[in-house]
């Protein structure tokens, strides 16, 4: 095994350059994001998004622009906003990036990933997106919430490679543990 790359990336190589987390899907985090995405309590978006920036500098990530997850019309209608942009933005102005919410659009309609098994996550989200040619030449910061497999990132990268993009990386504010049951992240 190679250090840093887990047995399931090295059987299914997903499309990001790099996928890092900035904390573990675990108290305080997993109620401050439960807040943001089911309570409407936008401004945890800031606050996880300040707590984030000294973690993400540190990355020394060579980035031209950051894009979030976007949601699907239907989540997006019901929920009135994509909490991935309420953290993406503020920490694209804290980095001094572009914010481009833009450059990825889904374009099949997926379930919740909750409850799924690896295969069906990724089976899931294969081919629900669609970048911007924008995005051309360009080194992209692709963010989500929450990463469990990386199958929603990784269908994400691919998108944003068909459309030209340089380089693309990944950025979670949390990461789901093998120890975390699958029905509930």
């Amino acid at each position: 095994d190679k250090p840093g790359v887990c047995g399931a990336c090295l059987e299914s190589r997903p499309h990001f350059h790099s996928l890092r987390a900035w904390a573990i899907f675990e108290k305080p985090i997993q109620p401050a994001l439960h807040r943001l995405k089911y309570r409407r309590d936008l401004s945890m978006g800031d606050a996880i998004a300040a707590a984030m920036l000294p973690f993400v500098q540190s990355l020394n990530w060579s980035i031209d622009l950051v894009i979030p997850i976007p949601l699907g019309r239907q989540r997006m209608r019901e929920r009135g906003y994509n909490q991935v942009a309420m953290i993406a933005k503020p920490l694209a102005m804290g980095l001094g990036l572009q914010y481009s919410p833009n450059a990825l659009a889904r374009c099949k309609e997926t379930r919740s990933q909750v409850g799924l098994s690896r295969e069906e996550r990724q089976k899931n989200v294969h081919e629900a997106f669609q970048a911007d040619s924008g995005v051309r030449g360009k080194i992209a910061l692709v963010m989500d919430d929450v990463s469990t497999t990386g199958s929603t990132l990784s269908s994400g990268a691919e998108a944003l490679y068909a459309a030209g993009a340089k380089e693309v990386y990944a950025l979670t504010v949390a990461r789901a543990l093998s120890h975390h049951d699958l029905r509930y992240v």
